[in-house]
């Protein structure tokens, strides 16, 4: 379960495609851990913006912008605002928390005997891979910038990881999830 999520999109009025008489306001969002999408039912007269973390956890007493998530939705279901906003949300996710993704860099396993998981990044080929294997040998990496300067070939890992992020979203790859919960 997402503790926190950042908001995409807000819709005053709902989704236009929504033939229910009542409708009601949705905000479109992505989960902070699992990177979950959501539809989330706001609280009525709250301030929202585009970018915010708010809480979606089970304390509904802490709750303070939301009333409910209404469903998790697919990539295909986002708005074009929200597809626009979501490369750079996810990288404010990954600046928020990067010991989390530079342990990637530093513990990621084989997957099996052909294929490692870095190379399931995009951009990241074999002679990249094996170069990232040996310089995390000779000592962890501690930053992306580390990672950079330390495997030229390297250029951009965080924007590896937001590619990789986005592409597990659209469900292009449906064997190998690397960041984004099933």
């Amino acid at each position: 379960m997402e503790e926190y999520a950042y908001i995409l999109d807000y819709l005053p009025q709902g989704r236009a495609e929504d033939k229910n008489f009542r409708k009601s306001s949705l905000i479109i969002a992505i989960g902070e851990n699992e990177f979950k999408l959501l539809e989330l039912i706001p609280k009525s007269n709250i301030v929202i913006s585009v970018g915010d973390r708010i809480y979606i956890g089970r304390s509904p007493e802490l709750r303070d912008k939301i009333v409910s998530i209404k469903r998790r939705i697919t990539y295909k279901e986002l708005t074009s605002a929200a597809v626009s906003e979501l490369p750079y949300t996810i990288e404010t996710i990954i600046d928020k928390n990067p010991e989390r993704f530079i342990n990637f860099f530093n513990n990621s396993e084989p997957v099996n005997s052909r294929m490692h998981t870095l190379e399931l990044l995009p951009g990241l080929g074999n002679k990249s891979m094996w170069s990232i294997l040996n310089e995390r040998k000779m000592a962890p990496f501690k930053s992306f910038d580390d990672i950079s300067e330390r495997v030229k070939s390297a250029h951009n890992p965080k924007k590896m990881i937001v590619n990789r992020i986005i592409e597990e979203l659209e469900n292009r790859y449906e064997k190998y999830k690397l960041f984004v919960a099933k």
